[in-house]
Formats: structure tokens, sequence, C-alpha cells
């Protein structure tokens, strides 16, 4: 195997998605030297990013995660492309009467989030990425081992490449998502919780206009989620995220797409009229998992390597865009203090910081999940009094949008 030679990486991300994007750029924009690898095919510049028919991977951004990319100078790129924003959400329990509406105005905000294609924020944060020269983006770079050196204090982690390459730094951040392979080969275990769910996606063309409303039913078999998408000028198309079991998932996916479309309306009372697919329909393994150790010397764990939640509110990408917030304003930090980045206790402050508000919300949406999940009819009725109550409760409704919106605890400075 070749040493590199003649680098002085002070950070190498391995995962170069939205989350590892963001914390290089976050890292580079500060002046610090950051190698960037992705096991990923380099992407030719994607014109078609938020171009026709809308992508099937879409987020909700909360205006939180909205001021930290506009802090990196992608926002208005992504602007350009194509953003939806939602100014009001509505919950239903469709085996009852319980509902609930939220409305920014409540949270005294302009908007609750924006449904923003995923593509469209990769090539945003590419375009960025393309304009720091102390960032290294290498494209079909494979890990394949974790090696510990003992030059330096405190000790660099060493990654050895598929073609031979071995690259070292005081820190090295896996954001290679959730089934991380550079988490797997640190040996830092995770625990998992099967969902008992596959996520349906597809996207739909509707009768009548959404109205900037991101609407989400909880059915017998899981909840389905109607996000609202702007295509054009015209509030007429929805991503579907619809989380059921596997065999009903099974069904769904193999349903023409007439028929996909009929279930689909009458699954939400027919409340946005006709609705018609306009992508196929696919389906992905849901999955829950939250890494043990969020760090070891030198290694720290961002994003979905760190931790990964059922879709039921929208959070994944929020909390991965938050981890790298904070991980990148302690590592600034204790730059200028002259300390290494691998120290522990730098890392330490980042896993103070960022743990209990993963874990709270993996928590909150496996509670959730159980709860309107059951047939018993004493919880479906004490679930749907509760959707009721809180409803008429305009204060409590105002915390829980502010939660919601990602205003959580000590927010860094990038994302206030």
């Amino acid at each position: 195997m070749q040493e590199q030679q003649g680098t002085a990486d002070e950070v190498i991300i391995v995962g170069a998605g939205m989350v590892g994007a963001t914390l290089a750029i976050l890292l580079g924009q500060a002046g610090v030297a950051v190698r960037l690898l992705d096991a990923r095919p380099a992407s030719l510049p994607d014109e078609a990013a938020g171009r026709g028919r809308p992508s099937l991977r879409v987020s909700a951004l909360t205006p939180v995660s909205q001021r930290l990319l506009e802090g990196l100078g992608v926002w208005s790129t992504m602007a350009e492309r194509r953003l939806s924003p939602y100014t009001a959400m509505q919950v239903w329990d469709a085996e009852g009467s319980g509902e609930i509406r939220f409305h920014a105005d409540q949270a005294g905000v302009p908007v609750l989030g924006h449904i923003v294609e995923n593509d469209v924020t990769q090539a945003a944060l590419e375009a960025r990425l393309s304009a720091l020269p102390n960032v290294q983006c290498e494209a079909e770079a494979r890990v394949i081992a974790l090696e510990e050196t003992l030059q330096g204090h405190p000790p660099r982690r060493e990654l050895v490449l598929e073609d031979g390459r071995r690259l070292s730094a005081p820190l090295v951040v896996a954001a290679d998502g959730a089934r991380s392979p550079l988490r797997e080969r640190a040996g830092i275990e995770t625990v998992s919780r099967e969902t008992g769910h596959v996520a349906v996606v597809t996207t739909v063309r509707l009768g009548r206009s959404h109205g900037g409303v991101a609407r989400q039913a909880f059915l017998p078999t899981g909840p389905l989620a109607f996000l609202p998408l702007c295509v054009e000028g015209r509030n007429d198309h929805c991503s579907i995220v619809w989380s059921t079991s596997p065999d009903e998932a099974s069904r769904l996916t193999r349903l023409s797409s007439e028929a996909l479309g009929e279930e689909l309306a009458a699954a939400i009372d027919h409340r946005l009229g006709e609705v018609t697919p306009v992508d196929r329909a696919i389906s992905v393994a849901l999955t829950q998992r939250h890494a043990r150790d969020y760090v070891l010397p030198g290694l720290a764990l961002v994003g979905d390597a760190a931790h990964s939640i059922h879709p039921l509110a929208g959070q994944g990408v929020n909390l991965g865009l938050m981890d790298v917030a904070v991980l990148a304003e302690e590592l600034l930090a204790a730059r200028e203090r002259g300390a290494a980045m691998g120290d522990e206790r730098i890392l330490s402050r980042y896993v103070r910081r960022r743990r209990g508000d993963n874990a709270s919300m993996l928590m909150l949406m496996d509670g959730f999940r159980l709860l309107f999940g059951t047939r018993q009819p004493a919880l479906t009725l004490a679930r749907n009094l509760g959707l009721s109550g809180v409803d008429r409760l305009t204060p409590l409704k105002r915390v829980m949008m502010r939660q919601a919106i990602g205003e959580r605890g000590r927010l860094p400075a990038s994302c206030r």
C-alpha cells in the first residue's frame, strides 16, 4: 500500500450526502483543511434537479435548517430550483374524530417548513463545495479499513482506501448513512428497533390545491403523509410517504397507477379530490437505530450514521444538520484555542449537546408509532380525545410547534 504524501488534512469526512457536505462547507469556509470522501461515482452537474417532475426523495426542512443553509449560501440556489413552503399541518386519526391543525401564525413564523427534493439540496451543496479551495472532494473513494496510528497526540485516525492509499487526520467523521460501514469498522454497536413498517413513496397530482398544508392521517396500517409540492407555480402535487406493513407495501407497489390513486384518495377521505400518481411507487424499509457511542478518539458519527428515525415527523435530515452545526461550532471554537480536532474533550461536548435531543426525538416518534398503531378501543378513544383537546389549547400547540420547527435547546450560532 502506498502512503498519501504531502497532505495536511485536519478533518476527513466519509460520506458526501446532505449532512456530510454541509459539515464540509461549515468547516471549509472557516479555513479548515477538509477532505470529503464518497464511495459513489462523481455526479455531473444536475441541471434536472428541481425541474419538471419532482424526484421521489424529499425532506421537510425546518426554519432552523433553512437558517443554517442560508448562512452557507446555498438556500438561494435551492430557491432558484424548487422549494415548496407549507404554512400549516393537519393531523387526524382515520379511526375516529380526533384532529389537530397547526398554523405558522400560531408559532410566530412565516412558514412551518419547506418540502425540498433531496437532489435540489444536494446540487446546491455541491455547487458551494466547488467554490471552497481547501475542501478536497473525492468520488469513488471506498474505505476498506479504519486504523489508529500512534503518531501525534491525540492519536490520528488512518483510513485505508480501496486504491491502496492511506489517509490520516486528527479527526475522521462518519457521515455515511444509516448502515454506516465506517461505524461498523470502528466497532460501534447500535440499538436497533424494527418499526414493522415499510415506507411506500411516490409523487401524485391532486384534483384540488393542497393550499400549502402538510397532511398526515393515522390509518390502521400506519401513517400516511401528503407533503405539499409546488410544481411550475401550481399547488397541485404532493409527495407521498405511506408507512405500512411489508405485505401491504408489497401490495400497494404492485397496483396500477389508477388503483393506487383511488386508494390514496380514499385513505384521506377524498379531502384533496382525485389523486393521480405521476411516478412509480417504491418501498423503503424503515429501521430505527441509535449508536451506543457517537464518538471515539479521533472519530465522530453524524446524521444517520449516529441515529436513524421513523419518518413520522420528517425530522431525520434536520437532526443530522443540527449534528453537524453543533460539531462544527465546537471544532472551530477549539481550533481557535489551538486544540487538536480529535481531542476527546471537544468531541464529548458535541455528544452532550446532541445525544439527548436525538434520543428524545427517537423515543417520541416511537411512542407516536405505538400509540397510533394500537387497535385497543380504550387507547383509540384516548388518542382521539387527546388530539381534539390539544387542538383547543393554543399555548400548548405553540410549544409543540416551536419544537417541530427545530427551536429546541441551545442552538448553534449558525442556526440562530
